[in-house]
């Protein structure tokens, strides 16, 4: 019985009908924000709302019977337990905000796309190399920021006057939002040098920086990629092999039967 379970949770149909129900479950959720269609056809939304989740506790319900402990060596059956079981806790006073946290539900979409799914997996492969680069990141910013604030305290104190301002404004140039006419330029009539601090700044976080992180999720990726691929093209080399071997037996049958 738990095999023809586990069988039906994997066929293609089961997966894209409940893709289906969680993107339904979204639309529904989004519904649920506008007042007016709430005044008009709230209790109606409600009753889909529930039962949405009903479909998620069945499957993940499902999943547990047929797969028993295997069900939580796999990462992506614990992250769609913890969504689903968020939603589950009631939205009394003092619990509102995981009334707002069903919205999760949504991200249940990475566990049944596997081509999100080798996204979310190669972010996550890319963590430990990224994380000597966020090293790197807040050493600078940090290097910056005392230069900055010695620097421009005095003239500028709305945005320099302690080390704390000067971070969140290099943060902000270094995502290059108004850093020109917002910040830099006002500070070049004051100190007409303070490009030779702001370009380099500029050059090494936002263009150096910032593409290493890029680089390091799309190499990740490609990997995650190579590494499905070739599980695939092993699968299926043993299969062709398991089919060959099954037809030289049966061939072997006849042939000692003549």
């Amino acid at each position: 019985m738990r095999a023809q379970v586990s069988h039906f949770l994997e066929r293609p149909f089961t997966r894209n009908a409940i893709m289906g129900v969680i993107l339904f479950n979204a639309l529904i959720l989004g519904l649920e924000t506008s007042k007016s269609v709430m005044n008009a056809a709230g209790g109606l939304i409600i009753l889909l709302d529930k039962i949405c989740l009903s479909i998620f506790v069945a499957e993940i319900a499902a999943k547990l019977y047929a797969r028993r402990v295997a069900f939580v060596k796999d990462g992506w059956n614990v992250f769609d337990f913890l969504i689903v079981g968020i939603s589950l806790f009631p939205a009394g006073q003092g619990l509102a905000v995981l009334r707002a946290l069903r919205i999760l539900r949504l991200l249940r979409v990475v566990s049944v796309a596997p081509t999100m799914r080798r996204v979310v997996e190669g972010f996550l492969t890319a963590l430990p190399g990224m994380g000597s680069v966020f090293l790197l990141t807040g050493v600078i910013f940090y290097i910056a920021s005392v230069m900055a604030t010695k620097l421009f305290s005095e003239a500028f104190p709305q945005w320099f006057a302690t080390l704390g301002d000067s971070a969140y404004t290099l943060f902000q140039i270094m995502t290059l939002e108004s850093w020109s006419m917002g910040i830099v330029r006002p500070v070049l009539e004051v100190y007409p040098y303070a490009w030779l601090f702001f370009v380099p700044f500029i050059l090494v976080t936002t263009f150096a920086v910032v593409n290493l992180v890029v680089g390091l999720i799309v190499n990740s990726m490609q990997d995650a990629h190579a590494e499905e691929s070739n599980a695939a093209t092993d699968t299926y080399r043993d299969d062709v092999v398991a089919r060959l071997e099954r037809i030289e037996a049966a061939l072997s049958v006849k042939g000692q039967s003549r």
